[in-house]
């Protein structure tokens, strides 16, 4: 009799968590929590499509790179986050190997994502590309006078060159690659040149570019796509994108990309999982609503359109360097930073 009343008890026990749980399941169902550091272009279309084609609602929290890092390890296991959307390499790399990732098998995901734009082991998966390339003057700098990264050290620029400030991710994961591609020395050397230069540092790549085109300097680093999204306004728009590092010798132009992961305690993994794999295939549609079409950037689906103006700039060279090296070396790129005195 008694173990027939505690059997009851245990029973009751477990139908009052049931129920208590439901509305927290029920509540979760149909959503997907993103972290994200992108805060630009065409997203809010590209999610809203996402929810009109599966019925989950994305739920959006905005921060830098290496803020959304730091909360991401501060909540732990009670964070809300499902995914984290980073428009870097070297943060996406530094999630995973803190834990704050979880690795994701993905027929879909091996299918579309080519092998070098995606964690090996299935923590992070990149969804577009962007380079930082050079930027000039169509008015006043002469074809072939600058075609490398090393050549903004040259003292011709002194008081023509304009930089993205060493605070911004874009900078240290750049610097991340110079030190992996031509040891600190060498790296410290070329980033010492630009900082001789006396650049003007100016924390907007729209910004600077505009600065170019106004006559406040000369040359400059940005990402490609911002200068798409103006010429396809503005087609006389008088600055020339010129692909870095492009020379028989030379390892190519610096790549980065904007990719996602599924975080360590995502409460909701299906939807993480199937937002990045729409993002991945039908989210790749080089329209209105579409990443990377709604901001110029290139696709990382070889099956995906390049949007036309950015597919302008003709075929070039990509740095084969592992993404995984900007991680790796992002400590060392700040404190180079820091000893060249780069601007902050």
């Amino acid at each position: 009799m008694r173990k027939i009343q505690m059997l009851l008890l245990v029973t009751a026990l477990l139908m009052l968590l049931a129920v208590a749980s439901a509305p927290a399941l029920a509540q979760n169902a149909g959503v997907v929590n993103v972290y994200s550091a992108r805060h630009y272009g065409a997203m809010e279309a590209t999610f809203a499509k996402f929810t009109e084609e599966t019925g989950i609602e994305v739920r959006l929290s905005q921060g830098t790179v290496q803020a959304l890092l730091q909360r991401l390890e501060a909540e732990g296991t009670q964070t809300p986050a499902d995914v984290f959307f980073s428009i870097d390499a070297g943060g996406l790399d530094l999630a995973a190997e803190k834990g704050l990732l979880q690795s994701v098998e993905s027929a879909v995901l091996t299918e579309a994502i080519p092998e070098d734009l995606r964690d090996p082991d299935g923590y992070w998966f990149a969804l577009s590309q962007r380079f930082r390339t050079l930027m000039v003057s169509t008015e006043r700098v002469e074809v072939g006078a600058v075609t490398n990264y090393a050549g903004l050290a040259d003292p011709q620029w002194k008081g023509r060159l304009c930089l993205r400030p060493a605070t911004h991710i874009y900078t240290i994961s750049l610097t991340a690659s110079l030190i992996a591609e031509y040891g600190e020395t060498d790296a410290e050397a070329i980033v010492a040149g630009w900082v001789a230069n006396e650049p003007e540092y100016i924390d907007s790549d729209s910004r600077i570019l505009e600065t170019i085109a106004a006559g406040g300097c000369d040359v400059a680093l940005t990402n490609s796509y911002y200068l798409g999204r103006i010429l396809s306004e503005q087609p006389d728009f008088p600055v020339a994108l010129v692909w870095a590092n492009q020379g028989e010798a030379e390892s190519g132009v610096h790549r980065n990309i904007s990719g996602m992961g599924v975080t360590a305690a995502a409460l909701n993994r299906d939807n993480a999982i199937q937002l990045i794999e729409w993002m991945a295939t039908t989210g790749q549609a080089a329209d209105e609503t579409g990443i990377p079409g709604g901001n110029f950037e290139f696709p990382v689906n070889p099956t995906a359109e390049v949007n036309p103006v950015i597919a302008a700039w003709g075929e070039f060279t990509i740095d084969p360097l592992p993404l995984t090296e900007y991680g790796d070396q992002q400590e060392a790129a700040v404190a180079l930073l820091e000893r060249v005195g780069y601007g902050f």
